[in-house]
This record gives C-alpha cells, sequence and structure tokens, in this order.
C-alpha cells in the first residue's frame, strides 16, 4: 500500500514481481559510488555553550559539521542535538542480522571490552555531524529495511545516502524529538530503564509495553490528549500529568482542552465542592516547568484550551496576565523593599547622638521619618521590625533578594500560568452573541452530562453578556499575549474526518488540530536551497523528490515510534 501510493514499482523497463514490492528510491543528489560526506567540506572547531548573562556554560572541544553550519547552526547543533552521554566510538561492535545488510547492523557496546575500565574511559559523546546524521539517517533506513519498504539493497542505501545528504546540507530537518531520541538504540545501543511507552505490534496487532526507552523512539513533536473529571485512574488528572511528563521529557510537545474538569464550587459525587479549574491547571503548569524537554535547556511546550462555556472562563482568561502583574509587583516591591531598608539602616548609622539611643524613634527623629516612609509604601511591619532587630545586633545593612523581568528569573519562577500557551474555543454562536449585543451562558460540567443524559436542553449557572467575556479575552491578550483564539465552529468544518470524532484542541504551536489522542511527527523544507538566486528559478524537481523522501521518513518514524499511552498508539 505504501509503494503503491508513493511510486509504481518499477526499476527501469521490468516490473517489480509481488515478492519484491517496495519503494524504488531515485538518487538526485547523490551518487552511489562515493561517500555521501565528500561532497561537503568539513570544518573542526570548539564550541562555547555560553548562558543568557553571557558566562561560559561548558565548552564542547572539536565538533565538526559541514562548512555550511558554522556559526550559529554548529552551536545550536552541537548544545541541543549532540548526544552528550554514549558508549566510546571504539567501544562498539556490531550485531549481525540475517536479514539485514552488514552496513545497517544495529551497534552496540562491547562488554568485554567494558571490563577493567574506568566510567571516564568508558563514556563518550558525539563530536560530530557525521555521527548525528548517521544515527537519524541509518535508524530510518533500518526501520525501513526490516518492515519492507524498498525493492532491494540499492534502494535502502540510495534512501540512506539521500536523507544523509538533506540533514547535512541544511535543505530540511526533523522535529527535535527525532534529533533527541532517534536512533540512540540503533547505532549506540541505549536503552535505558522503560518509561510506560506503548506501540502496536504491527504482526499481532496488540497493544504492546516498552522494553525500554530508546529501542522504539518517541519521534513525535506533536500531540493532542484527552482527560476526564477524576483526579485517579486512567485519563485522569494525575494520569494527565504523568503522561505530560513522559513526553517533556523526550522532548515533545502536548495540548489539551480542560473543558471537562468541574468548575470551582461544583458538587463533587463523595461530597463537597471542586477546587475548580485554576487549582489542577496550576499543578500542571508547575510539573511542567520543572522538565526540560529531552534533557536539554529547552523548556516544556504545553497547550492549554478552554471552551467559552466554563463556568471558570473568566478566571482563566485572566490569569496569566494577573500573574503577570504579580512580577511587576515583585520587581517594584523587591526595589522598595531594599530602597527603604537602605533608609532605616541609613538613619541609624548616622545617629550621632548617644548610641543607646539611636533606635528610639523620639530622639532619633530620623529614624522615625525613615519608618513611617516606608509604612506609608506598604513596607511590612514584620519587615521594618526585622530590620530594626538586624541593626540593634550590630547589622549595618541587609540585602533582600531583587528581581526582574526576565521571563527565565526568579520572579516568573514564583508566580504560575508562565509553562503553557493559553487559548479559548470561540464558536460562531459565541461570536454571533458578540456581534448582536447578546447573552452568553455558561454551565457547570456536571449539569451538561445530566441533561445529556436526561435528554433535554442544560440549564446555565450563570448568564453574562457576551461582550463583556469579548473584553476581557481582548483585554488580557494585549497585556500579556494570552489567550489566544480558536475558532471552533470553523476548525470543526474544516475536518477532514469527521465521522472520526471532532476537534476539541490543538497541539502547543497549533499548527496540529485534530483528533483526542493522536500525534504528529515534522518535517521542514529550507526553500532557499531549492531556489537558485543566480538564475531566479525554484528546482522543482529536486523539491518534489525531497517530499517524496520526507513523505517515507515520517511515515517510518510513525512505524518505529513508541506513545505514551495506550489510546494514542492505537489512534
Amino acid at each position: 500500500m505504501v509503494g503503491t501510493y508513493l511510486q509504481s514499482k518499477t526499476r527501469g523497463e521490468t516490473e517489480v514481481g509481488e515478492a519484491e514490492r517496495g519503494l524504488v528510491i531515485e538518487r538526485r543528489f547523490t551518487s552511489h559510488d562515493s561517500p555521501v560526506w565528500e561532497q561537503f567540506d568539513w570544518f573542526i572547531d570548539d564550541i562555547e555553550i555560553r548562558n543568557p548573562d553571557g558566562s561560559l556554560a561548558h565548552e564542547i572541544k572539536g565538533v565538526e559539521f559541514p562548512e555550511g553550519f558554522r556559526g550559529v547552526p554548529a552551536t545550536v547543533a552541537a548544545q541541543k542535538y549532540l548526544r552528550r552521554v554514549v558508549p566510546g566510538m571504539d567501544h562498539l561492535a556490531k550485531i549481525p542480522e540475517d536479514d539485514v545488510p552488514e552496513w545497517l547492523w544495529r551497534s552496540a557496546p562491547n562488554m568485554e571490552m567494558r571490563k577493567g575500565m574506568s566510567e571516564e574511559e568508558w563514556v563518550g559523546r558525539e563530536t560530530s555531524g557525521k555521527q548525528l546524521f548517521h544515527r537519524l539517517a541509518g535508524c530510518w533506513t533500518y526501520w525501513g529495511w526490516k518492515h519492507d519498504y524498498f525493492v532491494s539493497e540499492v534502494d535502502a542505501r540510495a534512501y540512506y545516502d539521500e536523507m544523509c545528504y538533506l540533514l547535512a546540507s541544511q535543505c530540511s530537518a526533523p522535529n527535535s524529538p527525532q534529533w533527541f531520541n532517534t536512533g540512540l538504540y540503533w547505532a549506540y545501543g541505549i536503552e535505558g530503564p522503560a518509561q510506560g511507552h506503548w506501540y502496536v505490534n504491527p504482526l499481532t496487532d496488540k497493544d504492546t509495553r516498552s522494553k525500554n526507552a530508546y529501542e522504539r523512539p518517541q519521534p513525535h513533536a506533536c500531540f493532542i490528549q484527552s482527560i476526564e473529571d477524576k483526579l485517579v485512574g486512567p485519563d485522569s488528572i494525575t494520569d494527565l500529568i504523568s503522561r505530560e511528563a513522559l513526553l517533556f521529557k523526550f522532548g515533545s510537545g502536548t495540548g489539551s482542552n480542560f473543558s471537562n474538569l468541574r468548575a470551582e464550587g461544583e458538587p463533587l459525587s463523595g461530597g463537597g465542592q471542586s477546587s475548580g479549574l485554576l487549582s489542577f491547571l496550576m499543578i500542571l503548569d508547575k510539573a511542567a516547568g520543572a522538565i526540560k524537554s529531552g534533557g536539554t535547556t529547552r523548556r516544556a511546550a504545553k497547550m492549554v484550551t478552554l471552551n467559552l462555556d466554563h463556568p471558570d472562563i473568566r478566571e482563566y482568561v485572566n490569569w496569566k496576565m494577573k500573574e503577570e502583574e504579580k512580577v511587576s509587583a515583585l520587581i517594584a516591591g523587591a526595589a522598595a523593599l531594599q530602597k527603604h531598608a537602605n533608609g532605616i539602616f541609613a538613619a541609624i548609622n548616622d545617629w550621632d547622638g548617644d548610641a543607646a539611643d539611636r533606635l528610639d524613634t523620639k530622639r532619633n527623629r530620623q529614624l522615625a521619618r525613615a519608618i513611617n516612609e516606608a509604612m506609608n509604601v506598604n513596607i511590612s511591619p514584620t519587615h521594618i521590625k526585622r530590620i530594626l532587630d538586624l541593626a540593634e545586633q550590630g547589622w549595618e545593612s541587609v540585602t533582600f533578594q531583587n528581581f526582574d523581568s526576565d521571563w527565565q528569573g526568579a520572579g516568573y519562577l514564583t508566580v504560575s500560568g508562565q509553562n503553557s500557551n493559553n487559548s479559548v474555543r470561540a464558536d460562531n454562536e459565541f461570536m454571533h452573541a458578540v456581534e448582536s449585543g447578546g447573552e452568553w451562558n455558561l454551565y457547570w460540567r456536571t449539569e451538561l452530562e445530566k441533561a445529556k443524559e436526561e435528554e433535554r436542553d442544560p440549564v446555565p449557572n450563570e448568564t453574562m453578556p457576551a461582550v463583556d467575556l469579548w473584553d476581557d479575552i481582548a483585554y488580557a491578550a494585549w497585556a500579556c499575549a494570552d489567550p489566544g483564539i480558536q475558532f471552533d465552529t470553523t476548525i470543526n468544518d474544516w475536518h477532514t474526518c469527521p465521522n472520526s470524532g471532532r476537534i476539541n484542541g490543538s497541539n502547543p504551536c497549533s499548527e496540529y488540530m485534530f483528533l483526542d489522542n493522536t500525534a504528529c511527527n515534522l518535517a521542514s523544507l529550507n526553500l532557499l536551497k531549492f531556489h537558485d538566486m543566480d538564475q531566479g528559478k525554484f528546482n522543482v524537481d529536486d523539491y518534489v523528490h525531497s517530499i517524496r523522501l520526507w513523505t517515507i521518513t515520517l511515515e517510518l518514524s510513525v512505524v518505529m515510534a513508541q506513545f505514551p499511552s495506550k489510546k494514542i498508539s492505537r489512534l
């Protein structure tokens, strides 16, 4: 089926027989009689990785890349994508497989060589683009060979070389999880303990738990996950926390629509009231902030979406804006606290009377004024007393923590809502209500379920002018760039397979709109690489050829992948 879709099975004038079905791969960028790496000039340099303040984080010695990578591309690739810990290149052994060409055999650590070696002697790291590109292209080719994608070994080798070329020339690139994860098992035998992933066994069609972390990589970048209104169990709030952590750890991003969760004050089945949507979003936000995607300096990518009829919608719309106002208050408050602490200490230190009277505000009038000035700008009495107590103990100054507007600084780490893109789902009914000055209803989630069971219209728990909610959305987006708007009716009108279910959410960047519990993997083509600047022509044939190769690659990525839940692996 794959081959029929991508290209008819012919080589020259000979029709390929049924037993030899597979893909014919044309060479447009490479030659069968010379290594692909010889088409590039390579440089070796030391790469410095620096912190945001300019200080040196660490240095990678002797990094090798094609000349086209010199500068920022080499730095980014070295920092983000070259694997930091692998068995030394001289410590690997090929693992023979009867039905696999020798050049495609995977590698694993030679444990006989490990004996007597220290960890420092045993461990290496990727230092060359050749290792990186080989790891990805080799892994894709291996899976393609194992699943009969190619007519012959000639086609498999052509595919490998062409993909190496596309990566090394910067004509194209896959999404980050491919760079992070793909080929670690194939190239280095890195396994890692099982993390809870699933895949569908193509031979048995059975849902299967992955036996380790990397034999099947996590190459997908974008996920849309469902959540049900329950605290524990499958598809619950805590289960989503675990699934999101699994995705973030391996460099992927995820989005969910949280409209199923009960609003603040809604009754619970066991008695009591729900703490509301925001309380759980804050937990998920903190969890995302604690995890670096792919084990690198990249932050977790997360999308939160909410329908406009949710009772907590106004709190949600204003959530990030109010949290950013807290940061401004922290910055201003910390500066004011330090300023007035300095003023109080100055009044005490400058006192030239009897030392026993320096803390007596009736005699030390400068101190009295300094304390009054501090209280007038709402410096807390607790802090003022602390400063006076320190002065009594002989302290001449004190330094309080300073905050700034750096989004990675302590101020933003203190508040919530900073680790996700927030969006609202606006349907045509809401937009028409805004346009006509109509009312807008909010519904308890429990009422929606009950009305559906009883086959009646739900009763709103609150009604407001639609334009008021629209103004809240507009003001918050102007103030802090969130929430974004997803036009629910239009999105589902353009749905390519509506019979499979509706579209409720998106991935973090919102270019992927599809069913809950699905995933996609991406690749990008650099259009300038296909444009002849001198002649002003675009090379359509090379472009189409590259698209075909990446279509094969992304299809193979689905075949070899593992997923964070059984539902996603099945869909």
